[in-house]
């Protein structure tokens, strides 16, 4: 009998606006999907193409998140395990376990694993990290749409001097954490 085990991994805990998203994936054993690997690794066009081979390829696979509300009450890393905790609730098959990308693991019925680079090593994690990664760059494309001086669709949320920049001229969106050092010095400039 095979133990099905899922790969969580969060995209999003770094940039200063924008939901923190997470995603929650069980790969055949072994994976049918050739070139999983680190989203920070891999090109947009090679994310893309991957996450579409992952989401029809896939066992099963959930994708959620954590709104930026949820960030600036929580914080960031219980936000994120927030976000984890509810891709892996998403998922059609409940798995044994789950082996999740870095130091912490979210509060799940199962037994979990936090894996330091696992995003790097373990495949059902390098998928999640793919889908995760794919889903949060869709939303700043929409974001970007709304607010199109700030340029969501170049930096993603991070606080690049194009952004900071933005930050200091135009101000904050609601769409940015509050609880981050540079958005809160944006709000003291306006």
């Amino acid at each position: 009998m095979t133990v099905v085990v899922c790969g969580v991994d969060e995209a999003g805990r770094g940039p200063l606006a924008g939901p923190v998203f997470a995603a929650a994936v069980i790969l055949e054993d072994p994976p049918l999907i050739q070139g999983l690997a680190d989203s920070k690794k891999l090109t947009a066009k090679r994310r893309d193409a991957l996450a579409l081979e992952i989401k029809a390829r896939a066992v099963c696979w959930a994708v959620a998140s954590a709104s930026v509300e949820e960030i600036d009450t929580l914080n960031i890393l219980q936000a994120s395990l927030l976000a984890m905790r509810r891709a892996v609730e998403g998922l059609d098959i409940q798995p044994a376990a789950i082996l999740v990308d870095g130091l912490y693991t979210p509060k799940v019925t199962m037994p979990a694993l936090a894996i330091v680079q696992g995003d790097a090593s373990v495949p059902a994690i390098s998928a999640a990290s793919i889908l995760a990664k794919v889903a949060r760059d869709e939303l700043l494309l929409e974001l970007h749409a709304a607010y199109p001086g700030y340029g969501f669709n170049r930096h993603k949320g991070y606080g690049t001097a194009l952004h900071m920049e933005a930050l200091r001229r135009l101000g904050p969106t609601p769409e940015h954490r509050r609880s981050f050092a540079p958005v809160r010095a944006a709000l003291n400039i306006k």
